[in-house]
């Protein structure tokens, strides 16, 4: 687990631009019967900044801190094991894209955003 005066700064950052924190599971099914929601961090930020096509809504939590929408959002992650950090694409509900702890350390954000924007293009009106 992130100590909090780390993750503090870095939820700010998402949400400072324009991300929605999930923060129960009510805030997690709530999000997910709308299209498109996409929990993550830099190279996401890269992604929703420069992507042609977009997720509707861009939404955020953080495992260790936000624990119960955590869990909820788990089981919609379904058949992938926890991972932390991740990023995840859903449309109309259903987990079209995720890009899983192993895929994004060593990769710099730029590699992450491409990936990411190649998802949106796919899946994104």
């Amino acid at each position: 687990m992130y100590p909090e005066e780390i993750v503090i700064p870095m939820k700010e950052e998402l949400t400072d631009n324009g991300f929605t924190e999930l923060l129960s599971p009510t805030d997690v099914e709530s999000q997910l019967s709308k299209e498109g929601t996409t929990p993550a961090r830099p190279g996401v930020l890269l992604a929703a900044a420069n992507a042609a096509k977009k997720p509707d809504f861009l939404t955020t939590s953080f495992a260790g801190f936000d624990v119960d929408a955590i869990k909820t959002l788990r089981q919609h992650l379904m058949p992938y094991p926890p991972s932390s950090p991740a990023i995840a694409l859903f449309k109309n509900g259903q987990l079209v894209h995720f890009i899983e702890r192993h895929q994004i350390e060593g990769r710099s954000a730029q590699m992450i955003a491409q990936n990411l924007m190649g998802a949106f293009e796919q899946h994104c009106n």
